[in-house]
């Protein structure tokens, strides 16, 4: 079941923390969670001087998230540094290229004694990552979301960027993501362009487990958002569902002579859950 009170992010758009004025333009796509990115999308010697903004960024709006750099480096260090200074009351920090527990519960404790109020995300990306993906989802309390790095896992591992070569990853990660109660965001599309690529596998992603998908093109969210949403149908039927079970004495129901247990009955909240957030409930 999802955490009503933790905000849905069916897409997270990545932006330049070097172009604050594409903020705007971000947050009117209507995508649930905007992250600025210091991490990959600026060069170092830009870094220091984007970090400011990027951080005046996080201003307690649930919708924004910011992706500093990695907590193994001198930059990333000075990013939870100006974090802890700054102590934003909203919002969520993404780390990259997580490869244990302990990063997740050394940004979890600066967070915490600088008394900020953010939520956390971690990207897994590498194969260090991948073998401990299980002990970082349950790391902390503070942490909501894992994100699918397919492109550094790949070369990473020498594997193909095909859907077979990572099949057995994208699965790992989400079954870590799933049983820590966390929401799980596949990998951005690199052919932003077509559309119809894009929703397709944000389709398959679904459809894999996660529960959003990252894009990197404000044009990109709306396929991406509509994927992640119940259909009227998906709802129809988890409201159907859901008052067969509240009217069953014995908590045993049965439709259409079919019995459904205590898994489904979970399932069909969460979906109701994510439409409410969504809006279309």
């Amino acid at each position: 079941m999802s955490d009503p009170a933790r905000p849905v992010r069916r897409a997270l758009l990545f932006t330049p923390a070097t172009r604050i004025s594409a903020v705007p333009k971000g947050l009117a796509s209507g995508v649930d969670c905007l992250c600025l990115d210091l991490e990959d999308a600026v060069p170092p010697d830009q870094k220091a001087a984007a970090r400011p903004d990027a951080i005046g960024f996080l201003d307690g709006d649930p919708r924004k998230a910011l992706r500093i750099n990695g907590l193994r480096t001198r930059a990333g260090l000075e990013d939870l540094v100006a974090l802890a200074r700054a102590a934003p009351q909203g919002g969520m920090l993404l780390l990259p290229k997580v490869e244990s527990a302990a990063e997740i519960a050394q940004a979890d404790a600066v967070l915490g004694e600088a008394g900020a109020r953010m939520a956390l995300g971690a990207l897994i990306e590498s194969a260090a990552g991948l073998e401990e993906v299980f002990a970082i989802a349950r790391a902390t309390p503070r942490l909501e979301m894992l994100l699918f790095g397919a492109v550094d896992l790949a070369a990473d591992l020498g594997l193909g960027s095909g859907e077979a070569p990572l099949a057995y990853a994208r699965a790992r990660v989400v079954h870590a993501g799933k049983g820590a109660g966390l929401q799980v965001l596949d990998v951005p599309e690199l052919a932003f362009r077509d559309l119809d690529h894009v929703a397709a596998r944000a389709r398959t992603a679904r459809d894999l487990g996660f529960t959003g998908k990252a894009a990197i093109h404000p044009s990109n969210v709306a396929p991406i958002q509509s994927a992640f949403t119940p259909s009227a149908a998906e709802i129809a039927e988890a409201r159907a569902v859901m008052a067969a079970h509240a009217a069953a004495p014995s908590g045993l129901v049965v439709i259409d002579g079919r019995l459904i247990e205590a898994p489904v009955i979970r399932a069909m909240q969460a979906r109701l859950e994510v439409a409410a957030a969504a809006g279309v409930l």
